[in-house]
């Protein structure tokens, strides 16, 4: 027996959970496929948990698009629901007098982004907001803040059950395949079964084109290569030295080794970037020396033996080390002629912050045809 549902949406981490509440919003009958025992296992509990307020990304590229409307919608969003959060705000800081012009260069493309709040400091106004660092200016973004992602995703999945979605977990997919009137997946787990739908989004995140690959019907040549930067983070213990988030100029593939802070204290640094083969969620205990080099050139007080091994996040990368693009992908029917067809791949940093303003560009896609 074959069930048949409205829209399927495949991985319960933040970007899932937030389109298919867009989906239910929407009135029809949507169902989230998770593989794992809980909702936002994945790249989703493994981040800095930092709402970012759209500052990096080059005009034209989707994370430029989506993540200051995303912020906007997120702060919305938590005031509304309740879900712990802070402006906590951030410096962006040079650490050499050659960096002070990439601070201009970020003025810029914040700019660009529709970002207007963000303040240019000379080296002394940052050391009168935050005593303990070292820099040669900074740019103060009062919009960055923090989240309590866990509790922002809990209520995006009680929204859409009580708009008649379901989450189902332990749901892997097996398979499937695209005909010319509807997507049917083969669902496994303990009560194996058959869905038809009407929409298919994959947002499986770090398994998105596993997933991809695996439905017949679905063009090979609309499935991009997947590589893997793993980010290492070390914590302190005690007090933060500072009161905002912390940091340095973006290097290539990521943010920055930064500081960050999250609600309940605990003060965190990186991630790093270590491109890797294949996941793995150890600590690199090795790295910590790179991390302590980081750190002191905006924090130079940081006493040996402070760090200690937190956590490992994977980003979904789509190009490989070297390479300095890195937007998203997300694909629907126009892309790849499959109508009610949607797959996002490579969704990183800032896939949190954006995924409210993801989830109204994907029922957008939606709506045209291959």
């Amino acid at each position: 027996m074959t069930d048949t549902v409205d829209t399927i949406v495949i991985g319960a981490g933040v970007v899932g959970l937030a389109i298919a509440r867009r989906m239910a919003l929407g009135g029809g009958e949507v169902v989230v496929l998770e593989s794992e025992n809980a909702i936002g296992t994945g790249t989703s509990a493994r981040n800095s948990e930092v709402i970012h307020a759209g500052l990096y990304y080059p005009e034209g590229s989707l994370k430029g698009l989506l993540c200051r409307p995303g912020r906007d919608l997120l702060y919305e969003y938590c005031e509304s629901h309740g879900i712990p959060h802070k402006r906590l705000g951030k410096l962006i800081v040079a650490t050499t007098e050659n960096e002070i012009e990439a601070l201009d260069a970020l003025m810029a493309t914040a700019a660009d982004n529709g970002v207007e709040d963000l303040v240019r400091l000379s080296a002394g106004e940052a050391r009168e907001m935050e005593p303990q660092l070292a820099c040669f200016g900074a740019i103060l973004s009062p919009s960055t803040g923090i989240i309590d992602s866990h509790a922002y995703m809990l209520a995006l999945q009680g929204d859409i059950e009580q708009n008649g979605g379901v989450v189902a977990l332990s749901s892997p997919i097996n398979g499937g395949t695209v005909t010319k009137n509807a997507i049917t997946v083969r669902v496994g787990g303990t009560e194996p079964m058959m869905l038809k739908c009407r929409h298919l989004i994959n947002s499986a995140g770090l398994g998105a084109q596993a997933v991809a690959t695996s439905i017949e019907g679905i063009p090979a040549d609309s499935i991009p290569p997947l590589y893997y930067a793993k980010g290492n983070y070390f914590t302190i213990s005690g007090k933060s030295p500072f009161t905002r988030m912390i940091y340095p100029v973006p290097v290539q593939a990521g943010l920055g080794t930064h500081s960050s802070t999250d609600l309940a204290g605990q003060t965190k640094f990186g991630p790093d970037v270590q491109w890797v083969d294949q996941p793995d969620y150890v600590v690199d205990p090795a790295r910590a020396e790179n991390f302590y080099h980081a750190i002191r050139r905006y924090w130079p007080g940081l006493p040996d033996g402070a760090l200690q091994p937190g956590y490992v996040g994977i980003r979904p990368k789509l190009v490989q080390e070297g390479d300095a693009r890195g937007d998203w992908d997300i694909r629907g029917p126009k892309h790849h002629g499959i109508e009610g067809v949607v797959n996002l791949f490579g969704i990183e940093s800032p896939g949190l912050t954006s995924s409210l303003a993801i989830a109204d560009y994907v029922a957008e896609l939606l709506k045209q045809t291959g």
